[in-house]
């Protein structure tokens, strides 16, 4: 098992697929979700992070009320290592932003 972390903020969007993505692009965390459930990685998680930075930016702190745009977000990936590298290789073009992060993970039983 292996897991991979993607990091990117909170207003990143996905490149527009279809005619209303032009008027508003859907959130790169939406589409990375459903995208890892069509290409059928064994597990998928969006990480609500209450405080933290990514490069280049300033600290945030998650507000209920008004999040900033720079906030940053984590999705998590869990599935074999040669799947989850077809994975990015097959959306590179959304994840050239996107700081991923790939841990191969041992059980011990």
């Amino acid at each position: 098992m292996t897991a991979l972390r993607l990091y990117f903020p909170h207003s990143a969007r996905a490149k527009p697929t279809r005619f209303w993505h032009r008027l508003s692009a859907p959130q790169l965390s939406t589409y990375l979700l459903s995208a890892a459930r069509r290409d059928g990685i064994q597990q998928a998680l969006l990480h609500g992070v209450q405080a933290g930075y990514l490069p280049g930016n300033k600290l945030s702190r998650h507000h209920i009320e008004s999040t900033p745009s720079h906030h940053p977000l984590c999705i998590e990936l869990i599935d074999a290592e040669d799947r989850l590298r077809k994975f990015l290789h097959a959306h590179a073009e959304e994840l050239r932003h996107v700081r991923a992060v790939l841990f191969r993970c041992e059980l011990a039983i």
